[in-house]
């Protein structure tokens, strides 16, 4: 078995708790992008030398080198308007001429090497092709130029809004009902419990989890605003832990219904409900932590593909809407982990809508049924029973599992379709079964009565058989 989960029913703390179930940016938008343009780079042109500047050229204005390096200095200077002083007469005997003329060649050798070497570097610069590149764009401008934008979101602001939004659509349950054997001596044992729910309908629609509601005698609903009514059981789910309850009532305050197929891993996640059933409304933040979780409660019931949230859920907060950053309702919350912190859950709001619809048009609440028993595939079970895919609904025989039940039920639509105990279910009317949409994802979409088409692998080859979908059995 695996570990148990608690969901989120809450009993007021004087009372014995009659929920059958013990109780889980984008970055910044770029500013814009600015395109680099192609920069070619050049030798930096030098200062005017000191001997060829007046005093204020040479500290202000950097000045071209000059065209041609060899050309006298006299030549440069004339151009410039500037006369460069007559050296002092040197004695009758020259005695200092050699002297003065080593000096000239000394300078004259030495702007020569320093030319020839700019020269060299320069070319290779150029051949290698380094000096045409783009300049490289500094770190800062990089950090705010990208391809594509996303928009920006606030997620304190996205808090705030979807509390204002939905708080006043989600109501406080309490039931009142009856535990205890009705041959025990000393009778049955009243009992309170307290949850949340949604109203996705103005006149009284309000949708919240079957263990909730489950069993109870009396259902009393408080809005945000103070109003309290009179609430009855609509119907129970039969396929996962939801409920519908009615309230005689119009024009009530209603929560903006998303859609859970276009949730994210690691997107914001907004929890709203009442803990305890003492704190009501209230509104706690997280994120989605992953999707297609299947837990089981301490009464044996397994509920299969649910979000993971470590957005707070506590007991009064089954039933509550789970929100992202639009303030939509993409899940119900129904239940937490007892020995660990962060870790609570809620079914997908897809999941829901097909009940939700049905309520609204009148019609009994019903879900599609095959009538098989089946493992989801993953990559670990297909290595270990060397099956040849690793997705799919797998009709594992009993040997496989600790069940001695069929993997497929006598006389039910997946026997008259023909479906044998091995075949792996690939696909419904072509919408390959993955972890991301499980087999039971996929027929939630349909209704009772309806003919689909199966993929099945059987015996390495593939086969379409057709089936028309059976209404589940309550007692499933």
């Amino acid at each position: 078995m695996s570990e148990p989960f608690e969901t989120a029913p809450d009993p007021v703390p004087t009372q014995p708790v009659g929920d059958p179930w013990a109780a889980p940016v984008p970055p910044a938008a770029p500013v814009g992008d600015a395109p680099t343009q192609p920069v070619s780079y050049a030798p930096t042109a030098d200062r005017r030398p000191a001997w060829a500047a007046t005093e204020d050229d040479a500290e202000q204005a950097p000045r071209p080198t000059p065209e041609h390096w060899f050309d006298p200095a006299s030549t440069e200077a004339a151009a410039s308007g500037w006369t460069r002083p007559a050296p002092a007469a040197l004695p009758a005997g020259g005695g200092n001429r050699g002297g003065t003329r080593f000096l000239g060649v000394v300078v004259v050798v030495s702007l020569v090497s320093a030319t020839l070497a700019s020269a060299g570097t320069y070319g290779l610069l150029r051949a290698s092709g380094s000096i045409d590149q783009p300049a490289a764009t500094p770190a800062a401008v990089r950090g705010q130029t990208v391809t594509a934008s996303q928009p920006a979101v606030d997620e304190q602001s996205a808090i705030t809004v979807a509390a204002a939004n939905v708080s006043p659509a989600i109501v406080t349950i309490t039931e009142s009902g009856a535990s205890g054997s009705p041959n025990d001596p000393f009778g049955q044992v009243p009992t309170t419990g307290i949850g949340s729910g949604v109203i996705f309908d103005s006149n009284g629609w309000i949708v919240t989890n079957k263990h909730v509601v489950a069993g109870s005698t009396q259902l009393e609903v408080a809005l945000q605003d103070g109003r309290q009514f009179s609430g009855t059981i609509y119907g129970i789910d039969t396929l996962t832990d939801l409920a519908i309850v009615k309230v005689e009532a119009t024009g009530l305050p209603t929560a903006p219904i998303g859609n859970s197929s276009t949730a994210k891993v690691g997107q914001l996640a907004i929890a709203i409900g009442s803990p305890l059933g003492t704190y009501t409304n209230s509104v706690t933040a997280g994120i989605i932590s992953a999707f297609g979780r299947t837990i089981q409660v301490q009464d044996g019931t397994q509920i299969n593909n649910l979000i993971q949230t470590d957005a707070a859920i506590n007991p009064g907060n089954s039933g509550g809407a789970l929100l992202d950053a639009n303030g939509d309702v993409v899940g119900i919350n129904t239940a937490v982990a007892q020995t660990a912190e962060g870790i609570g859950f809620a079914i997908p709001i897809n999941i829901a809508k097909p009940i939700m619809e049905q309520a609204l048009a009148g019609q009994k609440l019903a879900r599609p049924w095959i009538g098989i028993r089946y493992q989801a595939l993953t990559l670990q079970i297909a290595d270990q029973e060397k099956l040849p895919v690793s997705t799919g609904a797998w009709l594992a025989p009993a040997s496989a599992g600790s069940t001695t039940s069929p993997a497929v039920v006598p006389d039910s639509p997946a026997a008259k379709a023909g479906l044998k105990e091995g075949d792996i279910i690939t696909a419904v009317d072509g919408i390959p079964i993955t972890a991301v949409t499980p087999l039971d994802d996929i027929l939630t979409q349909y209704t009772p009565g309806t003919t689909v088409a199966l993929d099945v692998l059987r015996d390495g080859k593939t086969i379409t058989l057709t089936v028309t979908l059976g209404t589940r059995p309550a007692n499933l």
